[in-house]
């Protein structure tokens, strides 16, 4: 199998594929914003003119601040649009593979069911866009690229909702979440394992929808994983149901976030676990240290 060279190497989905490549033996490189300034272009190309011969070049960088990207939209530009653009150019230029890795807010979250890789886009705030420039001007540059896109990312790496919630619930009677967006959790894991089993497919192009199998609103997955914790803690918060309304964000948020994945599974041969399967199997990993 070729070997990966990534840019995000702290990220939940780095430090996944750390681990899927290492348990296949399969060589990889990755590089985070200490060893490529993301908003230098110079550097940028400079890293992938060293990329190894034959290599996948795989965007899993991002900026991800959803509600400060609504003001600072410059640095977003930036590292969401012009660096993947930038990214995908050099591995063409190279003959190199391209993977970029996209969001579910590039959507409008409007649509009554899943949305798949053909419908409409129409993000609602400055980070979805900025996210969608970004996958319109990697295909513009790279014809044999393959943007994936993901949704409500949990690991046992990093900030998540998973471990947002393990923190605030280890303690507390109740937690008010939020029931009215709905969409799938998805293990860094098995997007790490999905984008490896791509990568072995060879020459597949386009867009990609990726996440875990079956869906859930937050208070939903909230409630997952307090019952799965009970038995860990002897207690079991209470999850209170709230609408949107009750949580204002600076940046809206998607209220359908599903993605349906059958493109992914007919032409890789990959589908993603159920996602209580796979969040059980992470707090397994969390609880054990």
């Amino acid at each position: 199998m070729t070997s990966v060279f990534m840019f995000g190497a702290t990220g939940q989905l780095a430090l996944a594929m750390v681990d899927a490549t290492a348990a296949r033996g399969l060589g990889l490189t990755t590089l985070s914003r200490s060893n490529v300034d993301l908003t230098d272009t110079v550097a940028i190309r400079d890293a992938i003119a060293h990329a190894p011969d034959g290599s996948i070049i795989l965007n899993a960088a991002a900026y991800t601040a959803v509600d400060k990207a609504e003001t600072e939209r410059e640095l977003a530009v930036q590292v969401n649009t012009e660096a993947p653009a930038t990214m995908a150019k050099a591995a063409a230029e190279r003959g190199l593979g391209f993977i970029h890795v996209s969001t579910d807010y590039v959507f409008d979250g409007m649509k009554a069911s899943a949305y798949a890789e053909t419908d409409t886009t129409n993000p609602k705030g400055v980070y979805g866009q900025t996210k969608l420039d970004g996958e319109i001007a990697v295909a513009d540059v790279h014809s044999g690229a393959a943007i994936v896109r993901t949704s409500w990312v949990y690991s046992p790496f990093g900030a998540n909702f998973l471990k947002t919630m393990l923190r605030y619930g280890v303690d507390r009677d109740e937690l008010r979440v939020v029931d009215d967006q709905v969409g799938a959790p998805t293990s860094a894991h098995d997007i790490a394992e999905g984008l490896l089993t791509l990568i072995a497919a060879g020459g597949n192009h386009g867009v990609f929808h990726l996440t875990g199998s079956g869906e859930a609103s937050w208070a939903d997955f909230a409630d997952a994983i307090f019952e799965h914790q009970a038995s860990v803690w002897g207690r079991r918060p209470t999850v209170t149901r709230i609408p949107t309304s009750e949580y204002p964000t600076p940046a809206a948020r998607p209220a359908n976030s599903r993605l349906n994945c059958d493109r992914f599974e007919q032409v890789c041969g990959y589908r993603a676990p159920h996602w209580r399967d796979s969040m059980a199997r992470v707090l397994d990993q969390i609880n054990r240290g």
